[in-house]
């Protein structure tokens, strides 16, 4: 009996050996201007986002803050991200983790005049870090919205017109994550009080929104792709890769997103691809896979519906959830609906931008699935028309698809 104690007593030592080993410190570098700095905060220390990030994370890991104020992916001025000494302290910082927020101040004059050069100079900083020994996760980030209104700085308007389609090129070109922080920020103008650089609550978004990068579970290894036999072409869906092909005389596409999440949940458009994409641009940066089978020229809805089954099963059988999240508006919302009502064991939600008549159509939908016991939200867009269609910051629909498939964020 004390024989058997002892020999307990050092296997737990051994054990606890081994879990020191294990539990190594994460280290993620912030590479940035002056959002990621914190200027305007009373205390950046505590306040801008890597210290809130830090904070959500806890000990397990070191979040560093290399943001300097003012600079620019150009390396031809003298403004150059490139040329400071926080930009060499980032690189020997020794990271597993780098995020990029940069190319707020390349949108500005005199800057924007080089923005042929803004492409290149950004793969030249992502690649600074992809050498490094500690072969770093880069995550590029869009930059926030802006509200400023002096068209020679860094409006709004610049940014989406000579920045973000940019970032999202180089993301695709170099295979690396891109997460949205425009979008969820197009809102907030009452959090960003110069109009520029967001409050203590809007810096509590962004590193909300990195946590749930940093924390996501992911399903290693999987590729979609490789699963699609027919003939195919590859090209960019706002930063990733999309896979293009016809499966039974109808054309398809498959967006995979660069981290798969675990249970491999899935966005299916019907009609629209591609068209109001701020949802589908969320749930990509996420892990989910988006997925459209053309049938909108299809009049019968007998046709319709096998068509769409044999799409399911091939998706299926390619390895997604068992479950689909259905997105669309217009046609495809009435095909949507249509095929939940068949198939409710199938769907994880329906999400639809109802621009037809509503008591045709969702208001119809909405009394037969509260009749069932099942859930169903319907948000009224306040003074909507048929275009824009959506919302320019998805947040709500995307949290509600995500609580359907299991993936509520912590914060």
């Amino acid at each position: 009996m004390k024989l058997f104690t002892r020999n307990l007593l050092l296997i737990l030592i051994c054990c606890t050996t081994l879990n020191g080993y294990a539990a190594k410190t994460i280290r993620i570098a912030c590479v940035g201007n002056s959002i990621t700095a914190g200027a305007r905060l009373a205390d950046p220390s505590k306040e801008a986002y890597p210290a809130q990030l830090q904070k959500m994370l806890g000990n397990s890991y070191e979040v560093m803050n290399f943001g300097v104020s003012a600079m620019t992916v150009l390396r031809n001025c003298d403004r150059a991200y490139m040329s400071t000494s926080l930009y060499i302290k980032a690189l020997e910082s020794d990271p597993d983790i780098v995020f990029i927020k940069l190319g707020t101040n390349d949108s500005r004059l005199p800057f924007r005049l080089q923005v042929d050069s803004f492409m290149g100079d950004y793969k030249t900083l992502i690649h600074s870090f992809k050498v490094l020994p500690s072969n770093p996760r880069i995550v590029l980030l869009l930059p926030s919205s802006s509200f400023l209104t002096d068209t020679s700085r860094q409006t709004d308007a610049a940014i989406v017109k000579y920045i973000l389609p940019r970032i999202r090129q180089v993301a695709f070109d170099e295979k690396l994550e891109v997460i949205d922080l425009h979008a969820i920020t197009s809102d907030k103008q009452n959090l960003y009080p110069d109009n520029l650089h967001p409050s203590v609550e809007g810096a509590t978004i962004l590193a909300k929104r990195l946590f749930e990068v940093v924390t996501g579970t992911e399903k290693k290894g999987f590729d979609i792709f490789k699963k699609i036999k027919e003939p195919m072409t590859i090209s960019s869906f706002q930063g990733y890769d999309c896979v293009n092909f016809t499966f039974e005389g109808h054309s398809c596409k498959v967006v995979k997103p660069r981290r798969a999440a675990k249970n491999l949940p899935w966005i299916w458009r019907a009609c629209s691809f591609g068209t109001n994409p701020e949802v589908d641009i969320a749930l990509l940066d996420r892990g989910f896979h988006l997925v459209y089978c053309d049938v909108a020229e299809l009049s019968n809805n007998q046709e319709v519906m096998f068509v769409r089954n044999a799409f399911y099963k091939k998706m299926r059988k390619s390895g997604l959830s068992s479950k689909v999240c259905l997105e669309e508006s217009g046609c495809g919302m009435v095909n949507n609906y249509r095929w939940a009502v068949e198939n409710p064991g199938k769907v994880a939600c329906v999400c639809t931008d109802d621009i037809l008549p509503m008591a045709e159509h969702t208001t119809i939908f909405e009394e037969k699935v509260k009749a069932s016991g099942k859930e169903i939200t319907v948000i009224h867009k306040p003074d909507a028309n048929h275009n824009p269609q959506s919302f320019a910051n998805p947040q709500p629909i995307v949290d509600f698809i995500l609580k359907s498939v299991g993936m509520t964020p912590p914060y």
